[in-house]
């Protein structure tokens, strides 16, 4: 009979097991500001040991001011009608804190940083239209119609279904009365469309700008701007001045005020009164100025002051070791004092982080996005000693204040192209000269897409024609064809 051998196999593995305080840790640096509150009033509710030191609210910015650099929506206009209605020019480089980069110009030594929310319009575009109905002489059952074509208007204030598919909704196919109902909708649309503002109630943006222009007293100019709208839209977007000349012969004078009048127009009349969701940010750390150094300071407003309950401590102190419902308490008292901690070493992280992105970037705050550096998470990383993916969450939904205004920590971060001196300028600085260069051009000569290489190349900056053509059209900026003027 074979010997029988029993013998002792070791296996030796290595992993890593996260203890739920680090899996508290890292969960909480995840967190924008306005999640960890929401996580911490849960556990205000849940955990008796745990209470508020000074309860009040974090002051609050609104997030239309908020600037995440011009790749994102960048930063937010008076309303969204405006920014499509007439495109930005010039240099806008300022000390706002929009989130569209139409900034008001302030000192940047400014110690005082102004806090603002972004208010949703009160009254909406149907109740607008709704009251101005109520006040007219109309018969009911013409009122009832006009209200009814308001409630079919779209949020930029035109009727975009046909009539014959409104009446589908009101009348069968084969109703006798069709027709009538087709002709009374027509005579309540065009009482809609005397409402203000001037323009609502139209098909097509032709019809509105030419409801505006109505409005008008007469004039040649008018006269001429109607003939535009009606037959030459299209040449004047495209700039197409010579063929409008020739076709409604007219000079250059008399073109350049009738393009002035169109300009003055509202294409999208209905947009001023659309509701407006408003969300907040609050930034977790402000940058101020002192003693000639940028220094970043947590907001204190930002931090929630927890304190463990004293009461329930002293009882849990003097029933220590006693019955089930006191091991409970002390388990939550753990969940407590972790909670604290975590939340203050998330506050720590982040002032960390945010005072090295600071130092590094000390040029933008003194002289704007022509001055931002390349920076990347490593070079981060290296310097307070964290892992790159620590950084990255650390700068995701963590805002910083400043009185160039209220960036996301990740806005300092991004592609760097190189230059002739072997360095690297950062995308965003290059996007900010291509906006200076175009908006200081002579409008009669736009610069192509190749000069404005080639001017960055004579300061330096190696840039391909397509790089150009890519940032142009992240900044919003039309094509030269486009730009040019009379």
């Amino acid at each position: 009979m074979n010997a029988m051998r029993q013998g002792l196999q070791l296996r030796l593995s290595q992993h890593l097991a996260l203890t739920p305080q680090l899996q508290q840790s890292i969960r909480l640096l995840q967190l924008s500001t306005l999640e960890l509150n929401a996580e911490i009033d849960q556990a205000l509710q849940e955990n008796p040991l745990l209470e508020l030191d000074e309860p009040g609210e974090p002051t609050m910015f609104g997030l239309g001011q908020v600037n995440d650099g011009p790749t994102a929506p960048q930063t937010s206009t008076p309303s969204e009608s405006d920014e499509r209605q007439e495109p930005r020019g010039g240099d806008d480089e300022g000390w706002g804190m929009d989130f569209s980069g139409s900034h008001g110009q302030r000192d940047p030594n400014d110690d005082d940083l102004d806090s603002g929310e972004t208010q949703a319009t009160s009254t909406s575009l149907r109740e607008h239209l709704g009251a101005q109905l109520a006040m007219t002489q109309l018969p009911d059952r013409e009122r009832a119609l006009a209200g009814f074509l308001v409630e079919a208007l779209n949020d930029d204030g035109y009727l975009t279904q046909p009539l014959e598919e409104l009446v589908d909704l009101l009348v069968a196919e084969d109703d006798e009365g069709r027709e009538a109902l087709l002709e009374e909708l027509g005579i309540a649309l065009a009482h809609l469309q005397n409402l203000d503002p001037p323009g609502i109630g139209a098909r097509n943006a032709q019809e509105c700008l030419s409801l505006q222009l109505q409005c008008f007293p007469v004039s040649a100019e008018r006269n001429l701007a109607l003939a535009i709208v009606a037959n030459h839209l299209d040449h004047l977007a495209a700039h197409d001045f010579a063929r409008i000349r020739k076709s409604l012969g007219c000079d250059d004078n008399e073109l350049r005020v009738a393009q002035s009048l169109i300009r003055s127009l509202n294409p999208r009349p209905g947009a001023q009164y659309a509701q407006i969701e408003t969300r907040y940010v609050v930034p977790d750390v402000t940058v101020k100025k002192s003693q000639g150094r940028w220094v970043a300071t947590l907001n204190r407003d930002a931090m929630p002051r927890l304190r463990i309950n004293r009461l329930y401590a002293d009882i849990l102190h003097r029933h220590r070791g006693g019955n089930g419902s006191s091991a409970g308490l002390a388990s939550q008292l753990q969940e407590a004092k972790w909670l604290i901690k975590n939340v203050q070493q998330r506050f720590d992280t982040i002032l960390r982080v945010s005072q090295a992105i600071v130092d590094r970037q000390r040029a933008f705050f003194d002289h704007g996005e022509v001055a931002m550096r390349p920076l990347t998470l490593r070079e981060i990383a290296e310097t307070v000693k964290l892992h790159e993916s620590t950084i990255s969450r650390v700068t995701t939904q963590k805002y910083l204040a400043s009185p160039r205004g209220i960036y996301e920590l990740k806005y300092f971060f991004g592609s760097h192209v190189a230059t002739d001196s072997g360095g690297a300028a950062s995308s965003t600085a290059i996007r900010a000269l291509i906006k200076q260069l175009v908006g200081a051009e002579d409008g009669k000569k736009p610069l192509s897409d190749a000069r404005l290489a080639e001017i960055l190349g004579e300061q330096g900056i190696v840039v391909a024609r397509r790089t150009v053509a890519k940032y142009r059209e992240l900044l919003g900026i039309p094509p030269v064809n486009l730009r040019k003027s009379l």
